[in-house]
């Protein structure tokens, strides 16, 4: 079987799971379940299955589970939306078919990915010029304490989930011309020069803490940035320096910026008199929802969100805690099955780098996964209570149009990558 034909065999069941999703939270709300939800599923196959023929045209060698596994994340996060609100599901629906476009934008004049490297600069300052954006006078929005997105009028998005994929490219480009310099030797050497790259990227990170207020995008970056040190080192030294550097700017500024420290002692007791009721609210709330739904949990559309009265008893929990909801509504077996899909994607973003031939393919395709797998990592592991709870989205799930139409761009320069490198060296010129 072609790998076209494994990714159209692995739309089909996605599709099945959106039908019945939107079954299973109608029939919790009504007897009554009429032919709209087979019209829902039938949108979301007849999308995927022109993003499909697309694919099969631009991308013929392109890893054949990686468009199916990000639409089975999607699908189930239009579901989880669905049942929290009617509304903000039909917007994330159309932030997908925009996410859908803007992936066959990225293939169709994205012939090569190595032409990024020639723009490197130009992308790392627009990385830059967006992680500053939430700051500017009169479009910088504050959300929970952390200036995270930009308000245009009409549009409301977050720059750093864009932000990401350029500061992954510049590093990728970065680092595969100097790591000959950063390897030479048998011991590292820890001249200015050889770590000028790691303590200017940890001053970034320092600075998304303090002056952006963003401490989950800042241990996002800063962990793909060590990741692709090591992989174009192979130095275990400077990662280990690295993650020392970012613990120790982490725990100053948790004692000197009250933002960091307020975030920290929340973090180490939600449940405290006076806290639980107010800043600890939320992650309380989180923990309270996963005990509540237990092993099998209590079914699509059964848990409670809002109170009778009005108000929300989980709030956010159509973006920061939908993992939450998720536990609470499938339990513990359907919150690990959907961390389950989430290591099957990473695995495979890992498996194009190994499979691609240059320096710089590996290396993208590596940071593009690496900070995919933190961002899933820091706000499952903020909801979860294991680090402090920031403001990232759960890629595909969580409502909002900047995180999936950025993910999805993320997922075609993946998959760019991974047809050049399956087609091979003598075949990877751009396909006319």
């Amino acid at each position: 079987m072609s790998e076209r034909a494994r990714e159209l065999f692995g739309l089909l069941p996605v599709t099945l799971l959106v039908t019945a999703g939107f079954t299973a939270v109608l029939l919790s709300r009504t007897a009554n379940v009429d032919t709209v939800t087979v019209s829902y599923g039938a949108f979301f196959l007849a999308c995927c299955l022109f993003a499909h023929l697309f694919i099969r045209a631009r991308l013929p060698a392109a890893d054949p589970y990686l468009f199916p596994l990000a639409a089975l994340l999607a699908a189930f996060g239009l579901v989880m939306i669905y049942r929290i609100d009617t509304d903000l599901a039909r917007d994330q629906a159309q932030w997908f078919v925009v996410g859908l476009a803007l992936f066959c934008a990225t293939v169709l004049f994205l012939r090569d990915h190595r032409t990024l490297e020639r723009y490197r600069y130009v992308i790392a300052a627009a990385g830059i010029a967006l992680l500053l954006m939430p700051r500017l006078p009169l479009v910088g929005t504050q959300v929970n304490g952390a200036f995270l997105a930009v308000n245009l009028g009409p549009v409301v998005f977050q720059p750093a989930e864009f932000a990401k994929l350029a500061i992954m490219i510049f590093l990728a480009s970065y680092l595969n011309d100097t790591r000959d310099v950063l390897v030479r030797g048998r011991f590292p050497r820890v001249s200015l020069k050889h770590l000028g790259p790691l303590l200017l990227i940890w001053g970034a990170a320092m600075f998304m803490l303090v002056f952006i207020k963003d401490l989950g995008s800042s241990l996002m970056f800063f962990g793909g940035f060590l990741a692709l040190l090591y992989v174009a080192t192979q130095r275990i030294s400077f990662v280990l320096i690295g993650i020392a550097m970012f613990f120790a700017g982490a725990t100053f500024f948790a004692r000197t910026v009250t933002h960091v420290q307020e975030r920290i002692d929340i973090w180490l007791d939600p449940f405290a008199p006076g806290v639980v009721d107010k800043a600890g609210y939320q992650i309380a709330q989180s923990i309270f929802a996963q005990a509540d739904g237990g092993l099998f949990g209590r079914g699509l559309g059964e848990s409670l969100v809002e109170l009778p009265g009005g108000g929300r008893i989980l709030p956010a929990a159509e973006n920061d805690l939908i993992y939450a909801l998720i536990a609470d509504e499938l339990g513990l077996f359907g919150a690990a099955a959907l961390l389950l899909a989430y290591l099957l994607l990473v695995a495979r973003g890992f498996k194009t780098a190994l499979v691609a031939s240059d320096g710089f393919s590996k290396l993208l395709a590596t940071g593009l996964t690496a900070v995919f797998a933190l961002q899933v990592f820091v706000i499952v592991g903020g909801v979860t209570r294991v680090i402090p709870l920031t403001g990232v989205t759960l890629p595909f799930i969580s409502y909002g149009g900047s995180s999936i139409v950025a993910n999805f761009v993320l997922l075609a320069l993946l998959m760019i990558v991974s047809d050049s490198a399956r087609r091979g060296p003598e075949r990877s010129t751009p396909l006319r």
